[in-house]
């Protein structure tokens, strides 16, 4: 039979262990120079979006060359990751686009392209065939450039009419309170 005491010290090394192994799994879409970029843009969000595009675009291209490549279990493998990063790098504009929004940031003429872009992100998802070893990150993938899309114009359409009737807020990264 075992004390209690070893229970207590086997539950706090596997405490200790669990969040490591689950930040080792953390995805990470983008290179420390992209990381970089970003971070340097931090003050501009039009910029922001911008880049995000970019990097995105990247991404599509990787999807699009990999889908001409004989299947190989390699090719399944860096499929599956390249839709995860996707995935993952849609999600987190994203977040990014809700935080502006509430701002107020103008980002109008980022957005432009940018919704214009997850129409064609979109179409080269739907061309790559299905296949077992990625399905489920391409439908992932899919789902996420819908609702990018939608963001994307539906705040397109909000900062149009919004920035209409705010002339005088045209061009800010951020609404200032009045006073």
């Amino acid at each position: 039979m075992r004390s209690p005491g070893h229970f207590a010290i086997v539950l706090t090394c596997l405490l200790c262990v669990s969040p490591a192994w689950a930040q080792k799994q953390q995805r990470e879409p983008l290179t420390s120079a992209q990381v970089e970029k970003i971070r340097e843009a931090g003050i501009d969000p039009a910029e922001r979006v911008k880049l995000y595009t970019t990097f995105l675009n990247e991404h599509v291209d990787s999807i699009k060359a990999l889908t001409a490549r004989a299947r190989s279990s390699a090719r399944v493998l860096r499929m599956d990751s390249e839709l995860q990063d996707l995935t993952a790098l849609m999600d987190e504009l994203g977040s990014n686009l809700d935080q502006y929004a509430e701002r107020k940031a103008d980002l109008r003429k980022s957005l432009k392209p940018l919704a214009e872009a997850t129409q064609n992100w979109l179409g080269a998802l739907r061309a790559v065939p299905s296949e077992p070893g990625f399905e489920l990150s391409r439908k992932e993938a899919i789902e996420s450039g819908q609702d990018l899309a939608e963001q994307a114009s539906r705040l397109l359409e909000e900062q149009t009419a919004y920035f209409k009737i705010h002339k005088d807020e045209r061009g800010q990264d951020r609404a200032e309170p009045k006073q």
